[in-house]
């Protein structure tokens, strides 16, 4: 009962409010899933945010509201391609990063790194051959990829400094240099080289870099 003796009406607006969330969260991955199928199918250019709207089956102006433009689509299927969610996640609080920061020892980092990055690239791969054949007509993609390719860069600078406080990589080494070696060879681009275009077995790969990393940089 109320103050004023009336019945007390219990809403259920807490459930609501999440219900919609929970669709919203639901029709955001038809819309990514879609858009990906799409983009892989009949390049970037070639894509309208109304074929997209169709194949998730939801109105255009859905589209825009859940994931925004065209290349703020193409972005944010780039980050959870490389997150592995459906959000993108800041580098530190991945759980391959915090696992390599809590391993003391170098060999052991770069091997949990490289185990890491097929499953990223089996992710990205197909969204990096969107962009080669889209680069010349969708430039806005282009400088895309080059932000990612600048962020990563950054990150990796990150690794090399934790890397050279284990004591275990060469001397003769800066922390820029060891960071530009891993940051050329974790690319997107070498993956599909070897995975691809070679035929590389992807934990091959996952060895090889691996393997070439501790060669290059450890300490004999």
């Amino acid at each position: 009962m109320t103050t004023d003796g009336k019945p007390r009406v219990h809403t259920n607006r807490g459930y609501d409010v999440s219900k919609r969330r929970e669709q919203a969260g639901l029709r955001r991955e038809r819309i990514l899933q879609a858009a990906q199928e799409l983009f892989v199918q009949l390049g970037y250019p070639a894509t309208t945010m109304a074929a997209i709207a169709a194949r998730a089956e939801v109105a255009v102006d859905t589209v825009y509201a859940s994931v925004g433009s065209k290349p703020a689509l193409f972005k944010q299927l780039v980050e959870t391609a490389i997150s592995g969610t459906g959000q993108a996640v800041p580098a530190e609080q991945r759980d391959y990063v915090r696992a390599i920061r809590g391993e003391p020892e170098a060999a052991a980092k770069l091997r949990i790194y490289a185990a890491a990055l097929i499953a990223i690239h089996a992710r990205l791969a197909p969204l990096l051959a969107v962009v080669q054949a889209a680069a010349f007509h969708a430039p806005e993609i282009s400088s895309l990829w080059n932000e990612i390719a600048d962020r990563r860069a950054a990150n990796m600078r990150l690794l090399a400094a934790d890397l050279v406080d284990t004591g275990q990589l060469r001397p003769d080494l800066t922390v820029d240099e060891i960071a530009d070696i891993i940051w050329a060879t974790n690319s997107a681009e070498f993956y599909l080289l070897l995975v691809r275009g070679r035929a590389w077995d992807p934990n091959r790969f996952a060895c090889f870099l691996a393997d070439t990393w501790c060669r290059l940089l450890l300490t004999p």
